[in-house]
């Protein structure tokens, strides 16, 4: 098993100046190439889709929430075979599934703070959901119970215990349970390992969880949960002006600065109940 932290020796300098040695936690941080295979007619063709860099482990997970992510899957039985071997992983398309490669229009490097730097235009950013926002209405939540999402995400993180360097995305039931957490040194690569795993087990969409988010909740972020049918995200941090706009337009209830008991409501503030005029102020 691939570890997901590695020590170093370093000196730490403390107040007066004084120097010690000692052996830091760090998180791994390596590339992952994800290859497509795909059969077109009789024709087989395979290609490196991205390389983006990660900390390992739920690879292929990983792999499948992206392609879910720009619209290359769009159903669970669409997934042939899955295989991970060191830092790539090869995704098998089921025999007369069509590639859009136009959706697939990015650089081939990704970074791991960016999920969608590259793209050739900001339109095509805007990838279509299978799951259109006005077909369920996602979960009414109460106001104290989203106060008590940050410090069960913050309880779940493991690795950030040890390492202090990653970020975490968990989804949590309308009662306000945690059901499944990933950590990453990419925010999208967390979400995209939830929704992979997700895939995997044939609960997508996600219209009944709550997307919980360690920092800041970025376009491609909201654009991500989009795709995996989520109608509730709630994000430690702050939200980016570009996804308030998608959030707005998908109909999503957007939170953003989920501490210290209290939180501002960026979109669907009806979703969100027990808050007096909270609808009114757009902060709770």
């Amino acid at each position: 098993m691939t570890s997901v932290t590695s020590r170093v020796q370093v000196e730490r300098v403390n107040s007066g100046g004084a120097a010690e040695t000692f052996f830091d936690t760090l998180a791994v941080e390596e590339p992952l190439e994800i290859r497509l295979a795909w059969t077109d007619g009789c024709e087989k063709h395979e290609r490196p889709i991205a390389v983006t860099m990660r900390t390992p482990g739920q690879d292929v997970e990983l792999a499948l929430g992206f392609l879910w992510s720009e619209g290359v899957i769009t159903q669970h039985d669409q997934v042939g075979r899955c295989s991970a071997d060191g830092n790539l992983v090869r995704v098998e398309l089921q025999a007369g599934v069509r590639v859009d490669l136009g959706a697939l229009d990015r650089h081939v490097y990704v970074s791991s703070s960016c999920g969608v730097c590259g793209k050739a235009s900001i339109g095509s950013v805007r990838t279509r959901s299978s799951f259109p926002a006005t077909h369920q209405p996602g979960p009414l939540l109460d106001a104290r119970l989203v106060n008590g999402i940050p410090p069960a995400l913050r309880a779940a993180q493991s690795v950030f215990d040890v390492t202090g360097g990653l970020h975490a995305a968990a989804l949590f039931d309308e009662r306000g349970m945690l059901t499944n957490l990933r950590e990453d040194v990419g925010r999208h690569n967390a979400v995209d390992k939830l929704v992979g795993a997700a895939l995997l087990k044939g609960e997508l969409p996600l219209y009944a969880r709550v997307l919980a988010l360690s920092g800041r909740a970025s376009f491609e972020l909201i654009q991500k949960a989009t795709m995996a049918g989520l109608r509730v995200v709630a994000a430690v941090g702050a939200p980016s002006s570009l996804a308030v706009e998608l959030a707005r337009e998908s109909k999503m209830t957007l939170l953003g600065f989920v501490r210290d008991s209290r939180f501002n409501v960026y979109s669907g503030a009806e979703r969100i109940t027990g808050t007096g005029s909270c609808h009114e102020a757009l902060t709770c």
